[in-house]
């Protein structure tokens, strides 16, 4: 059982009932990076800021870089932390950022299919400090029967939980969840496969609601020119 076809009345349901899967996963991104002990994050496509919101409450971040490619979106982000001065949100995609910077600690939430997978992958491992964590929650193509059985419960449970959280009907969804989508490109299977190779050691696991999570940990300072000394 797949996602719920847009002329079908559950999915007419869901858009009536809406929250946010991504947000969902907010606090659990959230533990990956304070765990890791990170104090320099950036989080890629940070929408309105809702996960910059939680870093930064958590206490264990120090400061938080948010970029956001929709210039709208961006700006109300940017309003929205203008008394922050421990956050910085950039008008612009991770293609376009300071590529002398490193960081603790890097997230992306429902962004990395809008970008090349193994190019992208292979970037955000360059762009940790020795040690950094790498937390993605992201989103796949569903490819044969195993993935459609894996989504049964997630289709079960998105309209009780739209129900509990939005028990009004909304007119229209809210403003953090009308930016711009596209449809997955790459299976878990390829996700998977380029992680592996990318990112060696990295953890992927599939999620509910139509998601998976990855999580890399850099090598440290003493463990990184073991690393890379086989491949110059």
């Amino acid at each position: 059982m797949s996602r719920p076809s847009p002329l079908s009345p559950l999915h007419r349901f869901n858009e009536q009932h809406p929250w946010s899967h991504n947000d969902h996963y907010g606090p659990w991104v959230e533990g990956r990076v304070t765990e890791a002990g990170a104090r320099e994050v950036l989080d890629v496509g940070c929408g309105t800021g809702n996960l910059v919101a939680l870093l930064r409450a958590g206490g264990g971040v120090g400061a938080v870089t948010g970029l956001e490619p929709d210039p709208a979106t961006a700006r109300a982000a940017a309003e929205r932390f203008a008394g922050d001065a421990a956050v910085t949100i950039v008008h612009g995609d991770f293609a376009g950022r300071d590529r002398r910077r490193r960081w603790d600690a890097i997230t992306l939430v429902a962004v990395l299919h809008h970008l090349p997978l193994a190019p992208t992958l292979r970037d955000l491992r360059t762009s940790l400090t020795p040690g950094g964590r790498l937390v993605i929650v992201g989103c796949y193509r569903e490819a044969g029967p195993a993935d459609h059985i894996a989504t049964l419960p997630a289709a079960l449970a998105n309209p009780v939980i739209g129900l509990l959280k939005h028990p009004s009907r909304a007119a229209a969804p809210p403003r953090h969840m009308t930016a711009p989508t596209t449809a997955p490109r790459e299976t878990l299977r390829e996700i998977r496969t380029a992680a592996a190779r990318e990112l060696p050691g990295a953890r992927v696991r599939r999620r509910l609601f139509w998601r998976y999570s990855l999580v890399y940990d850099a090598p440290s300072v003493c463990d990184a020119p073991s690393l890379y000394d086989a491949s110059s």
